[in-house]
């Protein structure tokens, strides 16, 4: 029998580093952000695409949480066409 691994969170038992964990849990972060913008919104996905600069199947991935198909880029660039800004923030771990 083996010992099982534990992990800070799900992003460092997908990654195999800190530094894939760390990009993961931010695009996951961003996109929830968008998503709730959106809902606030109450904008279906055709509409959410429109604003967002960006096709309904693509907003189909965001608001499903398709982490693996956004860049940051990507992800700051939609923030962005619906009046946002983005701003990063350096903690210690």
């Amino acid at each position: 029998m083996t010992k099982a691994e534990t992990y800070t969170s799900v992003w460092d038992a997908l990654a195999d580093t800190p530094e894939q964990a760390a990009n993961l849990r931010t695009r996951a972060e961003l996109m929830q952000q968008i998503a709730a913008i959106i809902k606030e919104n109450g904008w279906i996905q055709a509409e959410a695409a429109t604003h967002c600069g960006i096709t309904q199947p693509r907003m189909n991935d965001l608001l499903r949480g398709r982490v693996s198909r956004f860049s940051l880029d990507a992800l700051v660039n939609i923030a962005t066409a619906i009046g946002r800004r983005v701003h990063v923030e350096l903690e210690l771990t």
